[in-house]
């Protein structure tokens, strides 16, 4: 459940967004983009732009919440991974397999996609990571000691590897993927929420529940909504255009801030109701017809 600190911060940020516009710092910026999904945590799913939606978990039974969620490569589907394993596959993302009614050390906080859309790893709070479908494994922080708890995940571009976050910043890399610094052991003013990998695989951001980014390799810094301004636990990932020259920032309350050339196509910030909040982010990154 939340605590009452992270709940009282959302009402500010509802009230802030209120003034200011969901995405005030970035939203002269008008470039076309396919579109992106935010995802709830009962499910639902909030399809913005030119993604199109498939379908979701919104209204249905779930045993555990929902924490995350990847799209397909075409953009066709997506999926929907929750706190107990369970996967959800919608439109043309196919089901290969789930923790969901397995065993856990520890509740898995988010998922990625392989570069073909023909798998997913699930990784959990302790580092441990599940392979499915042709998402290789390539070792995992599970059982090993950690500062803080892993709180994402983001595989390289071929799909030969991933990178696992931490909410100490601490990033662990595996399989082909590079390790270009982190925020672990560094001061933080608050803890990072998630991590997007550069297209090129030679770099990533993190980002803090503050908004604040954290630029590593080659992925460039193009802005930040770190600083004393109210939104503290509350933004909830990072995801990157498919230049890797912008990202957007969603909220917890369905807003999105965004930098670079990430276009706003919208946000959820007047929808989301008060029994569910976004947890999750994707983009819809396929190239447009014609």
């Amino acid at each position: 459940m939340r605590s009452v600190a992270r709940i009282a911060s959302l009402l500010l940020t509802a009230l802030m967004l209120d003034i200011m516009g969901p995405a005030s710092t970035a939203k002269a910026n008008t470039a076309p983009t396919q579109g992106y999904w935010l995802v709830g945590d009962d499910g639902g799913i909030f399809a913005l732009g030119d993604a199109g939606f498939h379908g979701s978990m919104g209204g249905k039974p779930l045993n555990e919440p929902i924490v995350g969620m990847a799209s397909t490569p075409d953009g066709g589907g997506y999926w929907e991974v929750a706190a107990d394993g369970g996967v959800f596959a919608f439109g043309d993302a196919g089901f290969h397999g789930s923790m969901g009614g397995k065993p856990l050390n520890e509740p898995i906080v988010g998922m990625a996609s392989t570069p073909d859309g023909g798998g997913y790893w699930e990784v959990a709070a302790d580092g441990g990571v599940f392979a499915f479908g042709d998402a290789g494994f390539h070792g995992s922080m599970g059982g090993k000691p950690l500062s803080e708890p892993i709180v994402g995940m983001a595989s390289t571009p071929d799909g030969g590897g991933y990178w696992g976050v931490a909410a100490d910043g601490g990033v662990f890399a595996f399989g082909d993927a590079g390790y270009h610094g982190s925020m672990g052991g560094k001061p933080l003013n608050y803890p990072v929420s998630g991590m997007a990998s550069a297209p090129d695989g030679d770099g990533y951001w993190l980002v803090g529940e503050d908004g604040g980014v954290f630029a590593f390799g080659d992925a460039p810094f193009l802005g930040s909504f770190g600083g004393p301004h109210g939104f503290a636990s509350a933004f909830e990932g990072i995801v990157a255009t498919a230049s890797g020259n912008g990202y957007w920032m969603p909220l917890a309350d369905g807003g999105v801030f965004l930098y670079g050339d990430a276009s706003y196509q919208g946000d959820a910030s007047l929808i989301v109701n008060s029994r569910s909040y976004m947890v999750g982010m994707a983009a819809d990154l396929a190239p447009a017809a014609g």
